[in-house]
């Protein structure tokens, strides 16, 4: 261990220090990123307990200093991590960064404010009503999402806090009007499709699980959800005395990107008193570009949206849109005002917001500050070819795998993701081809190249590669194709030539 200043002369934050101690680390991330491809994606080395065994039991008894502290990052935790940054990350989605991301998180840490309050920080939160707003019209939500038009919105960390909350609001929205009695008559519905995130949110908030309803989809819709689907659940539902309470529409699944149609999915709820969730999680980064804003149709009948800028807009972990249309429904359900916070709230609820009551915790960062970076340091026109670039990779992807005969793609492409898989041989071969394309993709992840994952989807196991890295490139996506053939022929589910 190295040897520090005696604790006394040891001043944690100091201006005169700031940028030495700082330096190494921007460095050390330069570098990273630099080599970050030549860094297995996955590492094969990987395994549970190892870093407890490279690390001391104890914490130093003396500071060491930060060069010492970053040979440690290097030896022991960089081999041990996934890349999500490398440029053949096509796992998952994305989660980008960003050198404006950096410089945003940089100012946002580094001004270190907690704006739970108005009050408690007035420029914070006022950037962040007025970043919500330039993101509410740059994917082309209507205007009852804006401040100026009755809604509003905030940034959560991710989406499952957003769920919880709007699904709190709609509870109790249902629950004034019922009784609190009725919360084991309340029912949720998504689809087969829809992230796991709801189902989590609907026990948080008390729905009993058995009140949680998966309405299955086909390949005919797309996988995604249809009007006369739901309908026909929720009125078997009303028939035996429940009450519809909430329903997620996605766009944009987690397993083959699929697309539930807002609109008409918005009559129905409307018709049931239902709130219309849309989540956006992935692709509402898309929805800058117009020619995917048709997905949108009908937000004016949603009660909330959802997309997180950290998956595909450059914005570092974490930051999630919600907008709502009646905040008043959201802060019934989340404010609490006790009296050493009351000092801090001034000029009046309808005058000032304070996202403590937006939100489950008190505590926030100011994470507005990194989002209006990106957005001014790329602006509209530089995000909508940065997606634009992804989509075109993803489109050459689809196109060079259903140009192989030994291939399927299983879904269409929507938007940067590609579902794909080794086809059949033979007629009722199911099971082995499932085997084949699992042993597919653990030789793909086991090369350290590239790292994608699975989905199963109509009972058949499919690989997904998410096109969406920062750093990614059309060589990389062909890399990946390269290599997807050469373990296929490894596993031998190709002919050797």
């Amino acid at each position: 261990m190295g040897s520090a200043p005696p604790h006394d002369a040891l001043l944690p934050l100091d201006p005169k220090t700031f940028a030495a101690e700082s330096r190494p680390v921007i460095d050390f991330l330069s570098g990273y990123y630099r080599d970050v491809d030549k860094y297995a994606v996955r590492s094969a080395a990987a395994e549970p307990g190892r870093i407890r065994t490279l690390l001391p039991d104890t914490p130093p008894e003396h500071g060491d200093p930060v060069d010492v502290i970053l040979e440690d990052v290097r030896r022991h935790i960089v081999p041990e991590l996934t890349h999500w940054q490398s440029p053949n990350f096509f796992a998952y989605f994305p989660m980008n960064a960003s050198t404006a991301g950096f410089a945003g998180e940089m100012l946002s840490t580094g001004l270190n404010v907690v704006p739970f309050a108005w009050a408690a920080s007035p420029a914070a939160t006022e950037l962040e009503g007025v970043v919500v707003d330039w993101m509410c019209k740059l994917v082309g939500l209507p205007d009852r999402f804006l401040f100026s038009g009755g809604g509003g919105g905030v940034l959560h960390g991710s989406t499952c806090e957003a769920v919880v909350c709007t699904l709190a609001a709609a509870r109790d929205r249902a629950l004034s009007r019922l009784g609190h009695e009725a919360i084991l008559r309340l029912v949720v519905y998504a689809s087969d499709q829809s992230h796991s995130t709801f189902q989590k949110g609907a026990r948080i908030i008390g729905i009993p699980p058995s009140n949680f309803r998966v309405i299955p989809t086909s390949a005919a819709s797309g996988y995604g959800l249809t009007a006369d689907s739901v309908q026909g659940v929720v009125e078997a539902d009303v028939a035996s005395g429940l009450v519809p309470l909430y329903l997620c529409a996605t766009i944009g699944t987690t397993g083959v990107g699929a697309v539930d149609p807002v609109r008409q999915l918005g009559e129905v709820t409307r018709r049931h008193g239902m709130w219309l969730h849309v989540d956006a999680a992935y692709a509402g980064s898309a929805l800058i570009c117009p020619e995917f804003q048709d997905c949108i149709d009908g937000a004016e009948l949603a009660d909330s949206v959802s997309m997180n800028p950290h998956k595909w807009f450059l914005t570092n972990m974490d930051c999630c849109c919600l907008w709502v249309a009646s905040p008043a429904l959201l802060t019934s359900a989340l404010s609490s005002n006790p009296e050493y916070l009351n000092n801090v709230s001034e000029g009046g609820a309808d005058q000032v917001i304070d996202y403590k009551d937006w939100q489950i915790a008190l505590s926030r960062p100011f994470r507005a500050m990194k989002l209006w970076v990106v957005l001014r340091r790329y602006g509209a026109a530089g995000m909508r070819a940065y997606i634009r670039r992804h989509v075109e990779m993803a489109k050459w992807f689809e196109r060079t795998v259903s140009a192989d005969e030994r291939f399927e793609v299983v879904t269409p492409r929507r938007f940067s993701l590609v579902a794909f898989r080794l086809r059949p041989r033979h007629e009722g071969d199911h099971h082995a081809v499932d085997a084949m394309n699992r042993k597919l993709l653990v030789a793909i992840n086991a090369s350290g190249r590239v790292f994608m994952t699975h989905f199963v989807v109509d009972n058949k196991f499919v690989v997904r590669m998410a096109v969406g890295g920062a750093m990614t490139q059309m060589r990389h996506v062909q890399d990946a194709w390269e290599l997807v053939k050469e373990k296929a022929k490894e596993v031998g589910a190709l002919p050797t030539e």
